[in-house]
């Protein structure tokens, strides 16, 4: 059984939803939310299997739900399911995570075949989506499968990482560079994230391996 929650701020579309679901073998829906802030207290609360969700949403939108209920449940497939075919919020929620989008005029066996290709890991998109999405990875404006690219670093978060290898505190690189001691740990943790590292040895390592510093 594929466990499911929806969004939508829109009551009619949720009550057409659910009726169609009625319909659809292995599917069962434990709630559903009409705001981004909503669902993610409800994906918080019942840990589903699979979230469809708008993208025009109040409160918080379907993107911004969806960056959030990526990078917290990351084993949760998302479905967007929107009125709007355009390429810009194709490539959003794409990029937010989201693992199929479907137009909310696909029929009830094209989103039941999107509930469980996702739930299997899979990606599904829409046919209209799937050709606007070969058309943008032909013109690179959307690549699933691109490399990250390498982060760049201010000036000031370099100065700071060459004192972190110099093993300086917290306090004596504040002192160092003339800066609050609040401020040197947010440089240190806006830096830690660029580098997708944990710890002070994690940062070192990475600036030793990619030139940052000269020892």
């Amino acid at each position: 059984m594929i466990r499911i929650v929806i969004a939508d701020d829109h009551e009619m579309f949720r009550d057409g939803f659910k009726l169609m679901l009625t319909k659809q073998p292995g599917i069962e829906l434990l709630g559903e939310a009409e705001n981004g802030r909503e669902l993610l207290a409800l994906v918080k609360e019942k840990q589903p299997d699979v979230v469809v969700t708008d993208i025009k949403m109040p409160v918080m939108d379907g993107i911004e739900a969806v960056k959030k209920i990526s990078e917290l449940y990351p084993e949760i497939g998302i479905i967007v399911l929107s009125m709007f075919d355009e390429d810009d919020l194709i490539v959003d929620m794409l990029e937010a995570g989201a693992k199929g989008y479907l137009l909310k005029n696909s029929n009830k066996d094209q989103i039941g075949e999107a509930i469980h290709t996702v739930f299997n890991g899979d990606p599904f998109y829409c046919k209209t989506t799937s050709r606007k999405l070969t058309q943008m990875i032909a013109k690179s404006k959307y690549n699933p499968y691109r490399k990250k690219e390498k982060p760049e670093f201010t000036a000031r978060e370099l100065e700071v990482v060459e004192l972190v290898c110099r093993e300086m505190s917290n306090k004596e690189i504040a002192e160092k560079l003339f800066l609050s001691i609040r401020t040197v740990e947010g440089l240190r943790l806006k830096i830690a994230e660029k580098m997708n590292v944990k710890n002070p040895v994690g940062m070192v390592l990475y600036a030793m391996k990619n030139g940052l510093v000269k020892f």
